[in-house]
């Protein structure tokens, strides 16, 4: 019958042809023939080492406590230097935090209090929702992915959909899958632990031509609630040379408070 000899063409001609042509079908594309190191290290140059990110941002956090739009002003450098500064409705800075790889120092003025100590996770979740060390969220927010601190990392990597997925594995267990677009560009991050339970994932998105970075970077925390979304509005990078603004001084009159 004319409709069965339409039917066999379909399968033995157009089917396949339909699945070469989705590319969320099958995950055979190449992109690269680059290893997966190179990959992620050429991601990793639009903030060098001798560069200073800045920034003003709008912060969007949702916790279980309900959603807070801030603007705020961001100064990064890697590996570990942050400053920020969260605006409150007229403008000024209501939350100055400063941290380098020997302190970290945070600023509330409507409280009149100075806190200062060790720039560790733990600290810095005292303040913000997100319990994630200093030096992950400056590379995250210099729109490249964090670093597995162990010796001995080992690398797999596919192509998954539009993507090649390459995934890092350390010898305590500790993990992270990062998806690179066909662009070269980051894409998504998925943190995880020894347990091989996920600690958060980190979506790069915006990428605009003017910028090397991700326009919109967004954390999302494992508990299903938490995020954070920072939304460059203006962005500047700079060769670092003076990295005096990461240290807060304490203000006049102001007692300091150990966090340690």
């Amino acid at each position: 019958m004319p409709w069965k000899k339409h039917l066999l063409f379909y399968i033995v001609y157009l089917l396949p042809l339909a699945i070469l042509a989705g590319g969320c079908l099958q995950q055979t594309v190449i992109y690269s023939a680059l290893p997966s190191e190179k990959i992620l290290t050429a991601t990793s140059n639009a903030v060098g080492e001798n560069d200073i990110l800045s920034a003003v941002a709008q912060i969007d956090l949702e916790t279980f406590n309900g959603s807070r739009p801030v603007r705020a002003v961001l100064i990064i450098k890697k590996p570990s230097y942050l400053r920020l500064e969260l605006l409150s409705v007229i403008g000024v800075p209501d939350f100055f935090l400063a941290a380098s790889p020997e302190k970290m120092s945070i600023f509330i003025p409507s409280k009149g209090e100075f806190y200062c100590g060790q720039p560790t996770s733990a600290n810095l979740e005292r303040f913000l929702p997100w319990p994630i060390n200093i030096d992950d969220i400056v590379m995250i927010l210099t729109g490249t992915y964090p670093s597995l601190q162990d010796k001995g990392i080992t690398y797999q990597s596919y192509h998954e959909q539009n993507c090649l997925r390459i995934e890092m594995i350390s010898q305590s267990g500790c993990s992270q899958i990062i998806w690179v677009d066909e662009y070269n560009k980051l894409f998504k991050l998925v943190r995880k632990d020894e347990h091989d339970q996920e600690i958060y994932s980190v979506r790069y998105d915006h990428y605009q031509e003017q910028s090397p970075i991700a326009g919109k970077i967004t954390i999302s925390m494992a508990d299903g609630v938490t995020s954070i979304s920072i939304k460059y509005l203006d962005i500047k990078i700079e060769k670092a040379t003076d990295l005096s603004i990461f240290d807060l001084p304490v203000p006049a009159n102001v007692k300091t408070i150990p966090l340690d």
